[in-house]
């Protein structure tokens, strides 16, 4: 009896030795693995941490706001707090403060009620334009050309810039905040560039009332001269929107880096370093902004009335057969 208890319990015995034998000669867990899994936690809890602090934040400023109601209810979405707390360094006073500027400006310049035939002048020849792709992260593109700058710049510019970038951002994808600008320095001189007041006045629109928008501004191929005019008109410019400017150049390694991180080469225009043939054709263009126009009244709630322009140009296609 004592011999088969013996016999049954040897294989046991056996395993149990052999787990210890293993384990005495197995090496321990590397003290830069058991650091990664500590740091990984300790670095995931402290996101954590700053995410909730970040959403008390969102909250506290709601409230300090008070009740909204309109557009201006519309317009302060909770991702709309966060930007222009994340602008302010999530101080809830300045982010209020900086808020309450903007709603003041938009009740007074209505942005979303410009329609294109109102700026379209200024940016006929292709100035200006929403680009028909978008970046790997989804972001709206807008190509700019100064060079084909003709009319004499001035309000004219500003209201045609904001019309487009309150359309880009209508055109964002569901979850997505920002969008990129591609600037395109061909044919620029001191001869069509804005004067220094107008592009201060662009500078403190963009950055005071749009906040968090841009992801990248693509200052490619720029001559020696613009150095120059870039010099005056950053001393305008904040130091987050400063870091996000880039000056890009043809045929340099880490221009093309840049590029190949923000954008698919097949999408990319020719002039820009990309494969894809791009030329604007305003009436095409005035066709797309028509369209976009009746959606921007949708969402924003009033009456879209078509321009006789943008009328005449859809009939001029419609006879065309185009």
């Amino acid at each position: 009896m004592a011999l088969s208890t013996a016999q049954s319990l040897a294989p046991t015995w056996l395993a149990i030795t052999e787990r210890r034998e293993n384990s005495l000669f197995s090496p321990p867990p590397s003290l830069s693995s058991m650091y990664s899994v500590s740091f990984f936690r300790r670095k995931n809890s402290k996101n954590q941490d700053i995410e909730s602090s970040h959403d008390a934040k969102v909250i506290e400023l709601k409230s300090a706001l008070g009740p909204l109601s309109g557009r201006s209810l519309k317009y302060c979405t909770d991702a709309c707090l966060r930007r222009y707390l994340e602008a302010r360094n999530w101080n809830v006073e300045k982010a209020k403060k900086m808020l309450e500027e903007t709603l003041q400006w938009r009740s007074t310049y209505k942005p979303e009620e410009i329609c294109w035939n109102e700026v379209e002048d200024v940016g006929k020849n292709g100035l200006i334009s929403r680009a028909d792709f978008h970046d790997r992260f989804g972001r709206s593109v807008l190509i700019m050309r100064p060079g084909l700058q003709k009319t004499i710049a001035g309000e004219g510019n500003l209201r045609h810039l904001v019309y487009l970038v309150e359309n880009a951002i209508l055109s964002l994808p569901e979850g997505q905040e920002q969008m990129t600008w591609l600037i395109d320095f061909t044919g620029w001189s001191l001869n069509t560039n804005v004067p220094i007041k107008v592009a201060r006045d662009i500078i403190y629109v963009l950055q005071n009332h749009y906040p968090e928008r841009l992801a990248l501004v693509a200052l490619y191929n720029p001559p020696r001269i613009f150095q120059a005019f870039w010099k005056v008109v950053s001393y305008f410019i904040d130091a987050k929107t400063f870091h996000k400017v880039q000056f890009l150049y043809p045929l340099r390694k880490e221009s093309e880096e840049i590029m190949k991180s923000y954008f698919d080469a097949e999408n990319l225009p020719i002039e820009f370093g990309g494969t894809k043939s791009l030329k604007y054709d305003h009436g095409e263009f005035s066709r797309l902004m028509a369209q976009e126009d009746e959606k921007t009244a949708k969402f924003w709630g009033f009456d879209y009335k078509p321009s006789n322009h943008v009328s005449k140009v859809h009939a001029l296609r419609i006879r065309d057969g185009s």
